[in-house]
């Protein structure tokens, strides 16, 4: 058995009146000459877990989750057999990046006591969340976070990990509705065939366990159970051993489906061969049980009255492939590239072609219009310059790698980035190559010049600010690529990352200013109105952020990921998701407006002119679609 070692809420109890065999801290102490403790989050049976100030940002509230561990022996061998466990669990969190699992900042040891420093989480277990009213669809995400962060665990490098004591108190739900997988205490990496002592919990743990025996498929069993008791509020610690068969889901809780109550079954299976050979096996079922039932509610609620008055298709435009880039509307002109290869230029009131180019590559950079030329590049490794009336060739320029990036431009020069890991600075008046900087690794991030600065991330996640001669002023190092573009504002840049950090740093001398983590991996670009951040996120969500400190205010769910950059018009957000929808949420408060369907997922971004809104779809098609302004 163990305990949870972090907090349920964010409420602060004062000590308690407990024998652990020397006393808790008091409130106000410090330790380690820089954690302050302000609270006592919780007590077990072998220490405590606090609430604590971290005293080396003073400028700065910070606060922690301190871990204690009260040594109760006076044996040396087995006193250093605990402090070397404690030990492992540091190092092997400490060994983990995944957005549901705290983030650990220290430990250390003092006297007859040892401290873990983790990232304060502040939520609710789901042991605590069976006592309420839950909708299934929300268990079913959680539960898909869940197998996303098992699957992480399991496939790990350079060993696999497995937790063994999956249950509802070790899984909270914090503040912002995200899974945080917590209390890695008993967690080991699996090295084959493992046998010792049960360990874990009685009623989750698998036949195997109490064997002494962990594989990846004890997770998967224990997870069944944890489905299963979140569902039917029937705790399998009050039950006899393996007895779920005895007790069906849907005796307890009708308004399961029976896909749902399949997919507990096979996770529970006795036999570890039965059940799912992977969490990824597990939450690919979830996700398309999850997909198959929000596209029914879908279709029922498609054609309410709302939606129709409030968005209608004027037109759309057919290319032969697939529409992944940015568009840009010049005076009664849609420019928009295809991955047929070829830059369209459109009507924007009809919807009908004035012409074409052809060039030999995908196209997915966003174009520009520029004194009367369109500049765009294409996956042929080309940045092209066109006439923008005729769409007849001025000139092209020459890179060694595919271009992904969009151009910008600025002092009459086109700055873009290459898969040949170079940023390049074309004279527009001569075509010729003014500088470049090698960034290292493949630039598809679209350059972004705030005042005299040009800023750009790299593949290996490298950001660099440049100025206009092409020197480096300032780099910052992220953890994963940045394949996002930059949004600035009030001397700040703004970006996101596949880390899963949204990034601001101080445009002048690249200092962090603060970092946020979403659910999941970013490529999107943020957008900015007030002090409202927007960025979407692969997890399927659309997040606004405070753009002061980085706190997320609210977060907005699809049914799938939300790669796209949004637009903030009249107070309202647009965006489109991999889920094939548009939607319009307001802006303040993250409720839906309205959405509306396309045949594909939608990988670029909306723009309005007018009350008309402009966005490609993968389903081949640029839609252009009336809607209302006045709500």
């Amino acid at each position: 058995m163990t305990e949870d070692w972090n907090s349920p809420n964010s409420t602060v109890k004062e000590p308690a009146s407990t024998n652990l065999g020397t006393a808790q801290l008091r409130i106000g102490s410090t330790i380690a000459t820089r954690y302050l403790i302000e609270g006592v989050l919780g007590v077990g049976g072998m220490g405590a877990v606090y609430r604590a100030r971290d005293l080396h940002f003073p400028n700065v509230v910070k606060h922690v989750a301190v871990k204690e561990m009260i040594i109760q022996t006076h044996d040396p061998v087995i006193r250093s057999s605990i402090i070397h466990n404690f030990e492992r669990e540091a190092n092997l969190l400490a060994t983990l990046d995944h957005p549901a699992i705290p983030r650990i900042f220290d430990y250390f040891s003092a006297q007859d006591r040892s401290y873990l420093v983790m990232e304060l989480i502040n939520g609710k277990t789901l042991e605590e969340l069976i006592k309420e009213e839950l909708e299934i669809a929300s268990i079913v995400r959680w539960v898909i976070e869940i197998c996303d962060v098992l699957q992480y665990l399991h496939t790990h490098q350079p060993e696999p990990i497995v937790f063994r004591d999956m249950k509802p108190s070790n899984v909270m739900i914090n503040q912002y509705n995200r899974v945080m997988l917590i209390d890695f205490g008993i967690a080991k990496p699996f090295r084959g065939e493992q046998k010792g002592t049960m360990i874990g919990t009685e009623g989750y743990s698998p036949p195997e366990q109490y064997r002494g025996e962990a594989t990846h498929l004890a997770d998967i069993y224990a997870l069944g159970a944890t489905l299963h008791h979140v569902l039917t509020g029937k705790d399998p610690r009050l039950e006899p051993p393996f007895s779920f068969g005895e007790r069906p889901i849907r005796r307890y809780n009708p308004n399961v489906s029976t896909e749902l109550e399949a997919i507990v079954i096979k996770a529970l299976q006795y036999d570890p061969q039965d059940r799912f050979a992977s969490a990824l096996e597990m939450k690919n079922a979830l996700e398309n049980l999850h997909a198959s039932q929000n596209q029914t509610q879908d279709i029922e609620t498609s054609a309410a009255p709302l939606f129709a008055t409030e968005v209608k298709l004027l037109w759309k435009f057919p290319t032969q492939d697939e529409i992944r880039g940015n568009l840009t509307v010049y005076e009664q002109s849609v420019f928009f590239g295809s991955y047929d290869h070829n830059l369209y230029c459109v009507d924007k009131n009809s919807g009908e072609l004035i012409w074409l180019y052809q060039t030999e590559g995908p196209i997915v950079s966003r174009p520009v219009v520029v004194e009367g030329n369109v500049i765009f590049a294409s996956a042929d490794n080309r940045v092209y310059v066109l006439n923008q009336r005729n769409g007849k060739i001025i000139f092209s320029y020459y890179t060694q790698a595919p271009i992904w990036s969009s151009p910008a431009y600025a002092a009459g020069h086109i700055f873009i980035g290459s898969d040949d890991c170079y940023l390049h600075a074309i004279n527009l008046a001569s075509g010729n190559s003014s500088w470049k900087i090698d960034a290292g690794s493949p630039i598809r991030s679209t350059p972004f010049i705030f005042d005299d600065g040009i800023y750009f991330g790299s593949e290996y996640g490298d950001y660099y600010c440049l100025d206009f001669r092409g020197s480096i002023r300032w780099r910052f190092k992220a953890k994963k690529a940045l394949t996002g573009s930059t949004i600035a504002e009030k001397n700040s840049v703004f970006f996101g990352s596949l880390d899963a950090n949204v990034y601001a740093l101080d445009a002048k001398t690249g200092w962090l200013l603060w970092r946020t983590r979403l659910g999941k991996a970013t490529i999107s670009t943020p957008s900015l109105s007030g002090d409202y951040l927007y960025i979407g996120s692969t997890d399927g969500n659309l997040y606004c952020l405070d753009t002061r400190n980085g706190k997320i205010l609210w977060q907005f769910e699809t049914l799938n990921q939300v790669n796209g950059s949004p637009l903030i018009f009249h107070d309202r957000v647009y965006f489109g998701s991999v889920d094939s929808f548009i939607y319009c949420i307001d802006g303040l408060s993250g409720n839906l407006i309205w959405k509306y369907q396309t045949g594909g997922a939608i990988i670029s971004n909306p723009l309005i002119i007018g009350n008309v809104l402009y966005i490609g779809s993968t389903d081949n098609n640029l839609y252009a679609l009336q809607i209302n302004l006045s709500g």
